[in-house]
């Protein structure tokens, strides 16, 4: 199989499902703030818990992929996107709609225009890889500090706005791996897992540029 007929099978697959991924949070998350109640008694777990569940699924997407099934891979990425639609509920109360629509269609031009370099470049994208995960870490701790001793707002802003080009560089460079990732372990887990990181790039996308440009509620 030629490099053409492979980015031909494998980008279609690929952005079919982050595009399932993406209704589905967006979907389970608007239609959880359609009823409050219900709501109130989800999100009474916490965040925490939630979010635990969601590394967990992350760390064994990264380490069982090798040898997972893909329909299992599957299940676990359609789960993950229902647990963000949970967290994302509190957005959707919090900030207006338009706010949230006009970010996300910024989200989705700033992904196409970074996803479709990462299709044609022939540059070898893995030290951007590299620096993005160092810098991705740098912020981590960052905001760990900024919340135990700074708690500067000036501080978060500075964090959030290299958030934005951290996650801006993964696109790029999730998008470029996948071919080879696809030689490693086959086109339709290849499809799967490079959506589930797109999928990541584009939602923490989206709430680092709400966070700066969204409008909250009165």
């Amino acid at each position: 199989m030629n490099e053409n007929n492979l980015n031909t099978q494998l980008y279609p697959k690929m952005f079919t499902w982050l595009f399932i991924g993406l209704l589905i949070t967006f979907a389970s998350g608007y239609a959880l703030t359609l009823n409050t109640e219900l709501m109130i008694q989800v999100l009474s777990v916490g965040i925490l818990p939630i979010a635990i569940a969601e590394i967990v699924i992350a760390l064994i997407l990264g380490i069982r992929i090798a040898k997972m099934n893909p329909l299992t891979m599957k299940i676990l990425y359609i789960i993950y996107s229902v647990l963000t639609g949970v967290t994302f509920s509190v957005i959707f109360v919090a900030f207006e709609v338009s706010s949230l629509i006009s970010i996300f269609i910024i989200t989705a031009i700033i992904f196409a225009l970074l996803a479709f370099y990462g299709y044609t470049t022939k540059r070898d994208l893995t030290k951007l890889g590299t620096i993005a995960l160092i810098a991705l870490l740098g912020i981590l701790i960052g905001g760990l500090i900024n919340i135990l001793i700074f708690k500067s707002s000036t501080f978060d802003l500075a964090l959030t706005i290299i958030g934005v080009l951290i996650f801006i560089a993964y696109i790029a460079y999730d998008v470029n791996k996948v071919k080879q990732l696809m030689l490693a372990i086959g086109e339709e887990k290849a499809a799967v897992y490079g959506a589930f990181q797109l999928y990541l790039d584009f939602i923490n996308l989206f709430i680092r540029l709400l966070e700066l440009f969204g409008k909250r509620r009165d």
